[in-house]
């Protein structure tokens, strides 16, 4: 009940965040889902993407610096208060959140969640226990972010 994330450890120049979506995209690895951190030197970049195992090992090749690891990806309703119903079941557990990010998707009135934290398992538990929908599959994530603009 986790997806995969990659965390990428990028210099804070120009051109470093490109040279990652250029090794993606010329290996059709397609993005579902990013977020970057900066520090003054130095950003983590968090990204979902299709491919997973296949990115790091290319990511790899051309010496960046990533990492994998399980995260929760949760669908929840994109009203006033959907985010604290969430985060209501991970405190009652004592589940500590170490980040996280969201945005819109295509459902109606439905957001993706994005959380890394402290104790995986019994984050998964509980959000499964109250009828939290847990993102696990690449169509579930796909169905969830595809938003049209029209």
């Amino acid at each position: 009940m986790v997806v995969k994330q990659l965390s990428v450890f990028l210099e804070n120049t120009p051109g470093r965040l490109r040279a990652v979506t250029s090794v993606l995209a010329e290996n059709n690895i397609n993005i579902r889902a990013l977020t970057l951190a900066d520090t003054s030197d130095f950003g983590v970049l968090r990204l979902i993407v299709d491919k997973p195992e296949m990115a790091v090992i290319i990511l790899k090749e051309k010496n960046f610096t990533v990492k994998l690891a399980d995260v929760i990806a949760v669908e929840m309703d994109d009203t006033p208060g959907g985010l604290d119903n969430v985060l209501e079941v991970l405190d009652a557990r004592e589940v500590n959140i170490e980040y996280m990010y969201a945005f819109m998707g295509a459902k109606p009135k439905k957001a993706l969640v994005i959380f890394r934290v402290d104790k995986l398992e019994e984050a998964v538990e509980s959000l499964k226990a109250k009828g939290i929908r847990l993102i696990v599959t690449e169509e579930e994530a796909a169905d969830l972010i595809y938003y049209c603009w029209d």
